[in-house]
């Protein structure tokens, strides 16, 4: 039986990206540019949060947002409408975004006159959550409507986050979402990581999201002298 060679792909592939995502993050923190990775399932609020978050801190920050999505441009059309500079990563299939993908789009910016960028990861709870992009920090979304049980079925996706934002709170009444199990539930997978309760529909919640998010983007703005 002649010799069989084994080569882990995944394992390169994954180490490769690592590299990559790393010498992001030491770019962007030398230029004070914070990069937010913003993850979720389909229909959680990814865009209606980008949004809402867009029209309370332009005044703050310069902001740029990059779109991933498997095939269309509707996110990047929505966030441009606002004035926003986008930019649209059209996957052709892959479920998810890597470093290089980010790298591209990066190279599409004016770095030098941004404070923010958020990039709206494809929808998807699982491949996303495997992949260093290169950002900051890490944010999940999931909506009242998905579930108290999240943690249970996706765990990495509620350990590799550095905060998770519970959406679509309108919802709460009359659901049998169970908030003190969800928080429980993230709690032990990832104790250091709060819990943040908004509705982009109605305002709620979304000073505290927005309170969160500018302490981290002041922290890498401080970080240098331009």
């Amino acid at each position: 039986m002649a010799e069989i060679r084994l080569i882990e792909i995944k394992e390169e592939i994954l180490a490769d990206n690592t590299a990559l995502a790393e010498e992001i993050r030491t770019d962007l923190k030398r230029r004070g540019v914070f990069l937010l990775n913003l993850m979720s399932s389909p229909g959680s609020g990814k865009t209606s949060l980008i949004v809402q978050t867009l029209r309370r801190l332009r005044e703050r920050f310069r902001i740029a947002v990059i779109e991933g999505d498997i095939d269309s441009i509707v996110d990047a059309e929505t966030v441009s409408r606002e004035g926003i500079p986008a930019v649209q990563l059209r996957t052709g299939g892959f479920c998810h975004l890597d470093a290089s993908m980010i790298r591209l789009a990066l190279n599409e910016l004016d770095l030098a006159n941004l404070d923010l960028i958020v990039i709206e990861n494809v929808g998807n709870l699982v491949c996303p959550a495997e992949v260093d992009t290169g950002a900051t920090k890490n944010a999940m979304i999931l909506s009242v409507p998905e579930g108290d049980d999240k943690p249970l079925k996706y765990p990495l996706m509620f350990s590799v986050c550095d905060v998770v934002i519970l959406n679509k709170t309108d919802y709460l009444e009359g659901s049998d979402f169970d908030v003190p199990a969800f928080r429980e539930r993230v709690g032990r997978l990832n104790a250091k990581a709060p819990i943040l309760e908004v509705s982009c529909r109605t305002g709620t919640g979304l000073d505290a999201w927005v309170d969160w998010l500018k302490t981290q983007a002041n922290a890498i703005r401080g970080s240098v002298s331009r």
